[in-house]
């Protein structure tokens, strides 16, 4: 099983990073994700679908903050992920970001788990 790092990148208030596991691409943004951050979770997503890892988890235990351009961010990879017969699954998300996603309902698009070991043991 593939479980090296293969990339990470920062800009000030967001950090990603991105590493393999089996069949998934795990997508790991800490910090805060809003207009000013969002590419740097948007390339590597697009990246990993264009690579053929369409089994997109990305745990959000380590995000702190998340705006409408970070959820649309997320709704984008996901449209491209299950263009390619893949999806997004959401884990480990802290209240704060969870809510975003409960207001808004787009908790209800996506797949969500309540640790990263339970989006991998699917």
């Amino acid at each position: 099983m593939d479980r090296g790092m293969v990339g990470s990148t920062s800009r000030g208030r967001l950090q990603v990073e991105v590493r393999h596991h089996g069949a998934s691409a795990v997508v790991t943004p800490a910090g805060e994700l809003d207009h000013h951050t969002a590419d740097l979770l948007r390339e590597p997503l697009e990246q990993c679908v264009e690579e053929g890892r369409v089994r997109l988890v990305v745990d959000c235990s380590r995000l702190e903050f998340c705006d409408s351009t970070g959820l649309n961010v997320l709704l984008g990879a996901r449209l491209k992920a299950e263009a390619k017969g893949g999806g997004v699954h959401l884990a480990g998300m802290l209240p704060v970001v969870a809510r975003v996603f409960e207001i808004t309902g787009a908790d209800a698009v996506f797949t969500v788990h309540e640790s990263l070991d339970a989006a991998l043991a699917e």
